[in-house]
């Protein structure tokens, strides 16, 4: 086991740095990226940094030198021989083969494009502009090392039994979580918390716990080399990406109002079984399911991921029996600020409804809260998306309306193409 502390302490980025690795990543992202490699690979897109905690002010916190340092020290990555027989050999989903052999041979050429970093008001201003293909894959490494070199920056002067002390209490609070969760009868548990964990550490060391915790309770994580190292399954299907580029693309109400469902029309032809997980927030859940085409109904389930998660699950089951689909056959995912209430809460109410199953995230991989001095780790909304597809502007409305982004303009024109009536704002945390 890691002496998580003792390389916090000693830490040399040369020797330790933040991303290790292309795979270093979320399974999804890779799913995703070899979709888009067959059916929009000359899409060029631009993925910008956006920090929705205004109050976390990154630039004054992380050295520019040493975020350049990260930056530059991933653009050099490329994909192992041992990384590229795990891809190309592994059996994911049931499925041998996942990743095709031309996808691969991409892959394993591929170095990430340039990034373009600025100061801006106490922020920083980070974009990637190019092939979507290549630079959709900067999304979850550039959010891996600014939330490290967050982390990183609130500890550098601790000193080493501090230190220990801070890794000690936040290991028994991590497995307070776990003694809890255990106690839940047939519960099914992923880490879906790369994009926002503490360290690329800690995340590991909670994969290890949950792993030892939970049993068969815990049924794999999202990341994709941890997931190779510790001999778990990779978890994931899709994302917002997906739909908010296709949109953009659209040129006319009549175009833009079935760009989400041409998607997941893709998506169909490329995978089956528990990959078709259909993700409904993006303009709007019930919206999305009141004019879903009939064969989505098919599909193995929903992941839940913005606004509340409740009324979204009853949503999704009044529209399995309106199509004739039993529920209890159908998978709900929540995936969306979980904490150990809510995951027992959830728990209690769905189940024997339909299968339900959790991606635990940020308060898995990167709940300090109160455990540094002014709260100095507690977890922030930091997400780096799409915002413009061959030169239009992205747009997400979101169940939650204060995780919209995109042109105030675009927004509008959004809400009456997807019939998005009054939305209840809910604070993001996360």
């Amino acid at each position: 086991m890691v002496d998580i502390a003792t390389r916090v302490h000693n830490h040399k980025w040369k020797i330790d740095p933040i991303v290790r690795s292309l795979i270093d990543t979320d399974f999804y992202k890779l799913l995703m990226c070899q979709s888009i490699f067959r059916n929009r690979p000359d899409t060029n897109v631009t993925f910008s940094l956006i920090n929705r905690s205004r109050h976390i002010r990154l630039a004054d916190l992380i050295d520019e030198g040493e975020l350049r340092e990260q930056l530059d020290h991933i653009r050099s990555l490329r994909l192992s021989r041992g990384e590229s027989t795990w891809l190309r050999g592994n059996t994911f989903y049931g499925k041998r083969q996942m990743f095709r052999p031309d996808f691969m041979e991409w892959f394993e050429g591929l170095q990430l494009p340039p990034y373009h970093l600025e100061k801006h008001d106490g922020q920083y201003e980070l974009t990637f502009e190019g092939k979507w293909p290549e630079v959709m894959l900067w999304e979850i490494p550039a959010l891996s090392v600014l939330m490290e070199l967050r982390s990183r920056a609130v500890l550098r002067d601790m000193g080493k039994f501090e230190l220990q002390v801070l890794y000690a209490r936040a290991m028994t609070k991590l497995w307070e979580k776990v003694e809890s969760l255990r106690q839940i009868d047939g519960l099914k548990l992923a880490d879906f918390g790369t994009r926002r964990r503490h360290s690329f550490l800690w995340q590991d060391w909670a994969v290890q716990a949950l792993t030892e915790g939970l049993g068969s309770k815990f049924i794999g994580t999202s990341n994709c080399l941890i997931a190779m190292r510790r001999e778990v399954e990779a978890i994931g299907t899709n994302a917002h990406e997906l739909p908010m580029v296709y949109s953009a693309l659209a040129r006319t109400d009549e175009e833009l109002a079935q760009a989400p469902y041409q998607v997941l029309a893709d998506w169909h032809e490329e995978h089956d079984g528990n990959l078709r997980i259909i993700l409904p927030d993006t303009y709007g859940t019930e919206g999305f399911l009141q004019r879903a085409p009939d064969w989505l109904a098919s599909w193995t389930g929903i992941r839940i991921d913005s606004g509340d998660p409740a009324t979204a699950a009853e949503i999704a089951i009044r529209w399995w029996k309106d199509r004739g689909e039993d529920p209890t056959s159908k998978l709900v995912i929540f995936s969306d600020g979980l904490d150990v209430e809510k995951i027992e809460e959830l728990h209690r109410q769905f189940v024997g409804r339909v299968k339900v199953s959790f991606g635990w995230g940020t308060m898995l991989t990167n709940d300090f809260r109160g455990l540094a001095p002014n709260d100095g780790l507690a977890p922030f909304s930091l997400v780096c998306k799409a915002v413009s597809a061959d030169g239009h502007p992205t747009v997400k409305l979101s169940d939650n309306p204060n995780k919209a982004m995109g042109p105030a303009d675009q927004i509008e024109r959004y809400k009456r193409v997807f019939g998005v009536g009054p939305q209840k704002a809910m604070d993001v945390v996360v």
